[in-house]
């Protein structure tokens, strides 16, 4: 792994740090962020919902508003089809309550993964009409590219609205009426621009309050778009979209309204997920812990279950569902475990040195080879398809690395593909298994163009050289202003030089280890390094440490915690 530390000026680190009035180190890690001026800096380091922009300022939202607004008046039969990831899921339920508020019973559809394929196919909006034919057709986080089947419900007399932020190198929908700022945006770069699907259903719901409230209708009156904000953080940090302008906005008010969220099936999911509601949520527990869980329902059962758990008030029921989500998702574990040990191995056999990866095997599951795909892109630092077998079709998902657009790169080399789309980072991808062959080579080649020759060696951007001294519980407290990490705002990385281990490193679970060091001050650190149990650093010299800074919560105690994320020795 090769580091990169690229110094920054001296005088602009003081200049910011003197305007904003915060340490060097934090005013090097803003720097790095491209916030270089004092109003900057105090949007981002106190970011607050009236930052917010307004949402009837963004393309096609006052059209649909206004739309809604008239569905309410008449009580209008409404009909919504989401995705079935968490985006989907928690835009679905987002929508669908608040249109419930307003009296209206808007029946919802998520597409069946083995049944009806991804996004707004012809099978789901079938079951979608099954009650009869709605006056309004909404699709949430799919349809920006599904012009014949708009087409098809329009043709009906139905109206439809479109709410997706997936890229499109398509015409615009001829028909319905679309809300994606990556096909219909502005000049220039507005906060909303990568918003996920979830944000972009808040900002309608917003823009239909403020029509309402304008009327003085008593139920706009009396809402508060702040509270599903809880909704709106779990679709943004799941989707991997950027944390940064609205979306960093609404995902730090989000978890903390998610902490002590109102929703009996939160509740319950976040319970059986070991969610502890007592301490601050981070973005790992949607990440790592509620964002799982729901998607397992959608990898191999039925996303709607995900849907009506977030919608029930029914404590019995909320109970239930989230521990059969719990199960189906320990399923998708071990169905994932061997998945990812067969595709490493296939990597390691035919394909370590191409720098895309495209796999496929008969007997995997297409629910679960988008995180198989994740993990393998991570441990090879190449992006990687993912496919599992579905019919006559190899079916299944990509993921990036940073730097790596998929979107661009899929758009060179789509040829022999039946569908795909998606964003930078994340793609789903379908093709006759024919055209394996040659879709592998054209993906490899076009990675190729993009990246360079220098792709497989994995480069490590240390965010500043820290002495270890300063890790300390106020220097934590500070970090704690750049919460919340994901994609976009990384977990800054540090540097420590010079670090001596005089214990060897004690090995857990075969596969990670602990370790502990003294600084020049004589605080002992404690730190754990996740999987690197093949590279334990030796005892006695100095080393260079490249960490992440946690708190560890254990048995009631507060603990700060070093994650190793690479040692090298120490230069000189």
């Amino acid at each position: 792994m090769r580091w990169i530390h690229t110094p920054l000026p001296a005088a602009d680190i003081a200049a910011l740090g003197r305007a904003a009035q915060i340490s060097p180190v934090l005013a090097e890690l803003l720097l790095r962020a491209g916030i270089t001026d004092e109003a900057a800096a105090a949007q981002f380091l106190q970011p607050a919902l009236a930052g917010l922009g307004d949402p009837l300022l963004l393309p096609h939202v006052r059209e649909a508003a206004t739309r809604l607004a008239r569905a309410i008046a008449t009580q209008e039969d409404i009909a919504v089809l989401g995705d079935y990831d968490v985006d989907g899921v928690s835009s679905t339920a987002l929508l669908v309550s608040t249109l419930r508020r307003f009296g209206l019973k808007p029946r919802f559809v998520v597409p069946r993964r083995m049944e009806d394929g991804y996004g707004l196919s012809r099978s789901a909006i079938d079951r979608a009409l099954e009650a009869g034919k709605p006056g309004l057709f909404i699709a949430l986080d799919c349809g920006t590219n599904s012009h014949a089947e708009v087409a098809y419900l329009c043709a009906q007399g139905i109206d439809v609205i479109v709410i997706d932020h997936h890229r499109s190198k398509e015409a615009p929908l001829a028909q319905g009426l679309l809300i994606n700022p990556h096909v219909h945006g502005a000049d220039g770069d507005p906060s909303w621009r990568n918003l996920c699907t979830v944000g972009l259903v808040f900002k309608l719901v917003h823009g239909l309050l403020k029509l309402l409230r304008a009327e003085n209708h008593p139920v706009a009156l009396a809402m508060r778009p702040r509270d599903d904000l809880d909704l709106v953080a779990m679709g943004t940090i799941a989707d991997l979209v950027p944390l940064t302008g609205e979306n960093r906005i609404m995902a730090r008010h989000g978890l903390r309204i998610l902490q002590t969220s109102a929703r009996p099936g939160l509740r319950a999911l976040m319970a059986v997920a070991g969610v502890r509601t007592e301490l601050e949520l981070k973005p790992v527990d949607i990440s790592f812990r509620l964002g799982p869980r729901i998607n397992a329902s959608g990898r191999l059962a039925d996303a709607a279950l995900s849907v009506e758990l977030i919608l029930s008030a029914d404590a019995a029921f909320c109970d239930a569902t989230a521990r059969q989500l719990d199960t189906f998702n320990r399923e998708r574990q071990d169905i994932e475990r061997q998945i990812t040990e067969d595709a490493e191995r296939m990597v390691e056999e035919l394909y370590a040195d191409s720098p895309g990866i495209v796999l496929y095997d008969d007997n995997w599951h297409p629910g679960v080879v988008g995180i198989v795909a994740g993990r393998v892109s991570r441990k090879y630092n190449r992006p990687c398809v993912v496919l599992g077998h579905e019919g006559e079709l190899a079916k299944g998902s990509g993921r990036s690395i940073d730097g790596i657009n998929l979107v661009e790169v899929l758009g060179t080399c789509c040829e022999h593909l039946t569908s795909w789309g998606g964003h930078p980072m994340a793609v789903g991808v379908s093709l006759r298994r024919e055209h394996l062959g040659e879709f592998r080579a054209r993906f490899a080649d076009a990675v190729r163009q993009v990246a360079g020759a220098d792709l497989i060696e994995a480069r490590l951007e240390l965010s500043y050289w820290l002495p270890a001294e300063q890790i300390r519980e106020g220097f934590m407290d500070e970090l704690e202003a750049l919460h919340p990490f994901g994609q976009g705002n990384p977990r800054p990385v540090f540097g420590l030089r010079g670090v001596r281990l005089r214990q060897a490193p004690q090995v857990f679970k075969e596969h990670h280890f602990r370790f502990n060091f003294e600084d020049a001050q004589g605080s002992r650190h404690y730190g754990v390094a996740w999987k690197l149990a093949h590279r334990l650093p030796p005892v006695g010299v100095p080393l260079d440490f490249a960490v992440e800074l946690a708190w560890n919560f254990f048995n009631d105690r507060k603990l700060l915690q070093l994650e190793l994320i690479d040692w090298r020795p120490s230069a000189g």
